[in-house]
C-alpha cells in the first residue's frame, strides 16, 4: 500500500478537526478525525479577570486555538483589543484565530513560517529585544502545561500571570470514533497517527488495552518531544513535520524513505 493510500488519524480536539481535515483534503491527504484530548471550558471566571486585566498588559500568549477561543467567549460587550497590548501564539491556527477575534494583524507575534519548528523557543527571539521591566504579561492556557517562556519573560523582569480558560481530559470516544480507533489497531499499516500533543498519546494509552503492541504502528509528530513521547510509547516509525497541511502531507509521502525526518514548509 502507498502512502497516499493511508488514512491519515486527525488527534486534535474536536473543536479543530474541520479545519485540518478540509486543508488535508486540499492536499488529496485521507484523512479522519480521532480526537485523543476533549477540551472543557471552565466556568469563565479566569477569562473574565483576564479581561479585566488586559488593557495593563503589554503581552498576552495564547498557547492555542482553544485557549483564544475561550477567551474571546467572555469578551465584555463593547470591549475591543486594547492598541498596546501584543498577542502572541505559537502557530498559524492561533494567529488565524486571533485575527478573526478581531485583534489586528500588527500585534499578533508567532514565528516566522519557515521555522524549524513552531514552539516557544521559536516565538522567543520575536520577544526578548523588548524592554519587559515591570511589564505584565497574560498567559491563557489550559490546566497547566509548560513554563519555559513564562521564565525567560520573568528574567527578563517581566511579571507573568496564568489563566487557565479550558482544561483537558481523556475523551469520550463516539461509537464511530472507537470503531475506528479499533481498526487502526487491528490494520497499523493502512493508518498514520498525527500526534500534536505528548498528552494526548498519554490518553491514548488508557484507551487502549494494556499491552498493545506499537512496533507496527507509524505516526507523525509536530514536535520533538512528541516524537520523544511516541517512541516511549513502542511507536516503531516516528517522523517529524511542523504542525502545518503542507509539512504534514509532504511528511506522509516521505515516510517509506525515511525514518526519522524533519519537515519545512
Amino acid at each position: 500500500m502507498s502512502e497516499s493510500e493511508s488514512t491519515l488519524l486527525l488527534t486534535r480536539p474536536r473543536q479543530q478537526a474541520g479545519e485540518w481535515l478540509a486543508r488535508m483534503a486540499a492536499l488529496g491527504v485521507q484523512a479522519r478525525s480521532l480526537p485523543l484530548i476533549e477540551i472543557v471550558p471552565t466556568d469563565g471566571q479566569a477569562a473574565r479577570a483576564a479581561w479585566a486585566l488586559l488593557p495593563t498588559a503589554a503581552l498576552a500568549l495564547f498557547v492555542s486555538p482553544n485557549a483564544v477561543a475561550n477567551f474571546f467567549a467572555e469578551q465584555p460587550a463593547g470591549s475591543g483589543w486594547p492598541e498596546q497590548t501584543l498577542a502572541a501564539c505559537v502557530g498559524p491556527g492561533s494567529a488565524r484565530a486571533l485575527a478573526q477575534a478581531g485583534v489586528p494583524a500588527a500585534l499578533i507575534v508567532q514565528p516566522p513560517a519557515d521555522s524549524q519548528s513552531l514552539d516557544s523557543e521559536h516565538l522567543w527571539p520575536l520577544l526578548r529585544e523588548r524592554d519587559w521591566a515591570g511589564r505584565r504579561v497574560l498567559m491563557l492556557r489550559g490546566d497547566g502545561g509548560r513554563e519555559w517562556l513564562a521564565e525567560r519573560l520573568r528574567e527578563q523582569g517581566a511579571s507573568p500571570e496564568f489563566f487557565s480558560v479550558y482544561q483537558r481530559r481523556c475523551p469520550s470516544l463516539t461509537a464511530g470514533e472507537q470503531g475506528l480507533l479499533s481498526q487502526a489497531l487491528a490494520e497499523p499499516e493502512r493508518h498514520v497517527w498525527l500526534f500534536s500533543s505528548a498528552e494526548a498519546i498519554g490518553y491514548l494509552q488508557t484507551l487502549v488495552p494494556a499491552g498493545h503492541d506499537w512496533r507496527a504502528a507509524r505516526c507523525i509528530a509536530t514536535h520533538e518531544r512528541i516524537a520523544a513521547r511516541a517512541r516511549e510509547l513502542g511507536v516503531g516509525h516516528v517522523v517529524l513535520a511542523r504542525p502545518d497541511a503542507q509539512a504534514v502531507a509532504q511528511a506522509l509521502a516521505a515516510m517509506p524513505k525515511r525514518p526519522l525526518q524533519s519537515f519545512s514548509l
